[in-house]
């Protein structure tokens, strides 16, 4: 895995010498207990952005579990018109559930680059976006982040009648146009939220679009070194379909009408990203599309601010979500 969602800063850690176990980028394991990570979560405040207009602020999901996240609104046109004011628009933008990356064990919605990333998409597709902030392993374990993430999922459900917790959600968000997104390990848990909700449908919601940018699904390899240690209950990779769609026998039912892959030449879980892709094609009715990046690697758009392949993933990322309204 690749810890993709952060600004590298790099921990001083401890001795090797003083570690019971080193998965390397991600934490060590300390001989008294403690955990190292090597990768240091660099956080951002809410505000509005002073170059697209979008305005973020952060939201309570749950006390217990703490869950947290934070909410972002495109600019919304100041006009006289009484037609077209932001009043008028109520329950008219299409709301993004984004899930961040970093290999389960790293990562943070409040994280600079995950900001600028969903400040950019927001901006462009014009959607209220929740990015959630979910509990980490190894201090808790696989499965719980699949937890959070329901819950949070739930939690944005709950506004469906105008009624919830946040006044933006209530005020703005079209719950008939709901897309889940993610990247890397992001991909999966919003992939493993929308099999859930194939099986537990929210009222009121409607689930029309999944974004899968370089999904991780793990191999047998992988298996057997930090997701081993992440998640202590799992089996085998054949028993887990939460790593393994393609053995997942609620595939078919998976809860959207339309799915993006997105994947790049250079990245190791390429190869995962069009199994996941022939999976869905073979399995699921509902329509889905792999669009790959030429001679890029993991999450590039998130750790290379300069590539000139970054512009043509989000023009895809828009008119995906663009295209239905």
């Amino acid at each position: 895995m690749t810890a993709c969602d952060e600004n590298i800063e790099y921990s001083k850690g401890y001795d090797l010498e003083e570690t019971t176990h080193d998965f390397f980028p991600f934490f060590k394991v300390c001989n008294d207990g403690r955990i190292d990570r090597y990768i240091l979560t660099t956080q951002v405040g809410p505000g509005v952005d002073p170059y697209t207009g979008v305005e973020t602020r952060d939201v309570v999901i749950s006390t217990n579990p703490k869950i947290s996240g934070r909410i972002f609104l495109p600019k919304m046109d100041d006009t006289d018109s009484e037609d077209d004011s932001p009043k008028s628009r109520k329950g008219t933008l299409p709301l993004l559930v984004h899930y961040h990356g970093g290999g389960f064990c790293t990562g943070s919605a409040f994280g600079p680059i995950i900001k600028q990333f969903l400040t950019n998409l927001v901006s462009m597709a014009h959607v209220v976006a929740v990015a959630v902030d979910f509990r980490l392993p190894p201090e808790h374990p696989l499965p719980i982040a699949y937890d959070d993430c329901w819950a949070a999922f739930k939690w944005v459900g709950s506004h469906a009648n105008g009624n919830g917790p946040d006044p933006w959600l209530n005020e703005y968000a079209d719950f008939n146009r709901v897309i889940l997104g993610g990247e890397s390990t992001g991909a999966n848990l919003a992939h493993n939220v929308a099999i859930k909700a194939s099986v537990e449908p929210l009222d009121g919601l409607n689930l029309e679009s999944l974004l899968a940018i370089h999904p991780f699904f793990s191999t047998k390899q992988q298996l057997e070194t930090v997701i081993s240690y992440i998640y202590p209950s799992i089996k085998g990779l054949d028993e887990e379909p939460r790593l393994n769609p393609s053995v997942d026998p609620r595939l078919y039912r998976l809860a959207c009408d339309k799915v993006l892959i997105c994947v790049a030449e250079k990245d190791r879980y390429r190869g995962r990203g069009f199994s996941y892709f022939d999976s869905l094609e073979t399995r699921w009715e509902g329509k889905v599309e792999l669009v790959e990046t030429l001679g890029e690697g993991h999450c590039f758009h998130l750790l290379d601010a300069t590539s000139p392949n970054i512009k043509p993933l989000m023009d895809k990322l828009t008119s995906f979500i663009k295209e239905d309204y």
